[in-house]
């Protein structure tokens, strides 16, 4: 598998499983808990990292179904704001937006990848990425984010994005494959049989990102709202990590890193 670099952190290949932590600055955000004001990003992002976070994901819209629409300007001044509050702390950071402007705004700080869920669709956005040499961490997306319905749309969808890198000279780059009710095309059983599949997408060659924190398609087998959905996170994302899952996106750091070391014992020969 190709390894993709990030701030000197490998991701992928024989490097252990990295701990990817969300910080959200958008108060739209499905699950309440995980909103955090500006004035307490700093302090938030330092914790997660000294919990054992590898590296933080800073976006400030939801991308949740349903969500409250948000302008490219607040979504711009919000991250502005929060990028402001990390800067000087050494932390390896992803900027997760899909506006080619909000990211000249990220631009302007440093950051260390973008975090893309509509997989590079918009050429403005590929462009200013290739421009500034950053890795990406990529959902499979033909027209706008997580439109693929099932594995095997999934699996076209992913072979585009990986087309659209190698178009624009990219070739350090994560994919994700999109777990989440993204369009009113999606449905639970679609997501399960994602994971249950994941293993297939290792075909790319590419580490694999799973952002599955907390979502509502493990809602819908524990019956639980996203604050008490932690137990059912924690046992796909040790499927997930079976199946080859490279990084781990998550709102809980140190119970997610606890899962990867109770992994990477079972997988002890």
């Amino acid at each position: 598998m190709r390894q993709c670099v990030v701030n000197k952190l490998l991701i992928g290949g024989e490097a252990p499983p990295r701990v990817m932590g969300v910080i959200n600055c958008s108060p739209e955000s499905f699950y309440n808990d995980s909103f955090i004001p500006t004035n307490e990003i700093h302090k938030k992002a330092v914790e997660m990292t000294e919990q054992g976070a590898d590296m933080i994901d800073v976006g400030a819209r939801s991308t949740a179904p349903n969500a409250q629409a948000i302008s490219g300007t607040t979504e711009g001044e919000r991250i502005d704001a929060a990028l402001k509050e990390l800067e000087g702390t050494g932390i390896t950071i992803s900027v997760d937006t899909m506006n080619p402007w909000v990211l000249d705004v990220c631009l302007k700080h440093e950051i260390h990848a973008v975090n893309d869920i509509s997989g590079f669709s918009s050429q403005a956005y590929v462009r200013r990425v290739a421009e500034a040499g950053l890795p990406a961490f990529l959902m499979a997306s033909n027209y706008q984010p997580g439109d693929a319905a099932g594995v095997e749309e999934t699996e076209q969808a992913l072979s585009a994005v990986v087309s659209r890198c190698r178009e624009a000279g990219i070739d350090n780059f994560v994919l994700d494959p999109a777990i989440g009710l993204w369009t009113p095309f999606r449905s639970f059983d679609d997501n399960w049989d994602l994971c249950r599949n994941f293993d297939r997408f290792k075909t790319f060659d590419r580490p694999l990102l799973a952002a599955i924190s907390r979502k509502s398609f493990i809602g819908s087998v524990v019956n639980r709202e996203p604050e008490e959905r932690l137990a059912g996170s924690l046992a796909v994302t040790f499927e997930l990590l079976r199946k080859g899952a490279s990084i781990v996106r998550t709102h809980d750091v140190p119970q997610t890193l606890d899962t990867i070391r109770v992994f990477r014992r079972m997988e002890m020969r």
